[in-house]
């Protein structure tokens, strides 16, 4: 058999570096026999891929009408590292004894890159590939994911700092009567959060229509614009619901005021920045769903993920009489990263591993914002395979891949207040 297994292991437990970082880690191959290779070579590669079919019927020039499907794709290569961990392309073969051979190995991550992204159409992906070179045999491959961040620093844009007010009003005709308005008015305090922060909802109806409102709905919604340019331009958008809830009903003649709150789960960052094929947004969309044969109400709110939330933001987490659990131990985060080669920060860790370092030039910056944890997404891809992957090459794990993204506790639970 030869090749009994080969593993992969980076400098950190969670795999995940920012941009700017550097990734240190090992290769190990073990063989149950003696083993032939002109090489082992790694390759580190950064890219951008959009994918999807269009269908349509045309006619043939005899007249016939055939249906026409046509692949459109978007590229975007950020960099691509590869040499030799053993051995070299005019290399004579060697002959590796069995046993178990580890191969160090070190990238530097350029500082510009977008954020990891897996899409329906398309995903922002970082991969490591090594590859035993076999003279005169096919080559054999395994490849593995990881998660690069582009920090975003709420603190430095000032309009995710101030309250958002969105107002909807109607009135309505029923038998040639018209009524009073309806009035929804939602706030929010701020339009800057982060993952794992809980986004706060009021919502003030006020009915002097005599149409019922029979419900409001919030949706959490991510907004993604993917881009081709083979064989032409074509763009797609597609609209995710992340989380989601429901108030109401409110009759006419009534008024309430409704408080409610949306969890953020693990997400990528606002924008994918440095990426020109896949764009990422996120908004409030708002839904009053009114009675009878009347157009409903609708209106939406932008909200910017980062991944540094706004210092001095304290903001409330859902009520529970259950102790929080520390499911992970603590001196296992990231926020110290095992990386001999890059560079120490003021908390002893790499520059951006800590909140307090800030991606603004470094420094205290934010001494009271407590350090994320890093969480996968729910948004997996299926596999990581690509176009220059053959079936001798073997995907780590199950073959899948999720990217974590830095996750925030705020411990300064409060119980919710009342509906009135």
């Amino acid at each position: 058999m030869g090749l009994k297994g080969c593993e992969v292991e980076l400098d950190n437990p969670w795999n995940t570096y920012y941009a700017g970082q550097t990734v240190n880690g090992q290769a190990k191959f073990t063989f149950d026999s003696p083993k032939k290779v002109r090489g082992i070579i790694i390759r580190f590669l950064g890219e951008a891929n959009t994918e999807w079919n269009e269908e349509r019927n045309v006619t043939t020039s005899e007249g016939k009408t055939e249906n026409e499907i046509t692949t459109l794709k978007g590229h975007e290569e950020y960099f691509k590292i590869q040499y030799y961990l053993l051995g070299g392309k005019n290399s004579a073969e060697t002959e590796l004894p069995p046993g178990t051979h580890t191969y160090p190995f070190t990238c530097a991550l350029p500082p510009t890159l977008p954020s990891s992204f897996e899409g329906e159409f398309g995903h922002v992906r970082y991969t490591i590939k090594v590859t035993l070179d076999r003279p005169w045999k096919f080559d054999q491959d395994m490849k593995m994911a990881f998660t690069v961040i582009a920090p975003v620093d709420l603190n430095l844009n000032p309009r995710v700092k101030d309250p958002f007010k969105l107002e909807l009003e109607k009135s309505f005709c029923c038998f040639c009567c018209a009524s009073g308005p309806l009035a929804v008015i939602t706030s929010v305090p701020q339009t800057g959060y982060v993952s794992g922060q809980i986004l706060p909802i009021t919502c003030e109806v006020d009915n002097t229509s005599n149409v019922n409102l029979s419900a409001v709905k919030f949706e959490l919604r991510k907004l993604v614009t993917f881009h081709t340019s083979q064989p032409r331009s074509e763009k797609r958008e597609s609209k995710v619901i992340i989380s989601n809830l429901s108030i109401g009903p409110v009759n006419g003649g009534e008024s309430r005021t409704f408080t409610q709150q949306l969890e953020i789960p693990a997400l990528p960052p606002t924008n994918l920045s440095n990426c020109g094929i896949i764009a990422l947004d996120y908004d409030l969309h708002v839904t009053c769903e009114v009675s009878g044969a009347h157009r409903n109400l609708t209106g939406k709110i932008p909200i910017t993920l980062g991944t540094i939330p706004l210092a001095g933001m304290r903001p409330p987490v859902q009520y529970s009489d259950v102790p929080a659990i520390q499911s992970e131990d603590p001196s296992l985060a990231p926020t110290q990263p095992v990386s001999p080669a890059s560079p120490p920060g003021p908390m002893g860790g790499a520059q951006g591993w800590n909140v307090a370092d800030s991606t603004a030039g470094g420094g205290n910056l934010y001494p009271n914002i407590p350090p994320p944890q890093f969480v996968e997404t729910q948004y997996r891809a299926p596999t990581i395979a690509g176009r220059d992957d053959s079936e001798h090459t073997q995907m780590s794990g199950q073959g899948g891949f999720a990217p974590r993204y830095p996750t925030f506790q705020f411990n300064n639970a409060t119980a919710p207040p009342a509906n009135q």
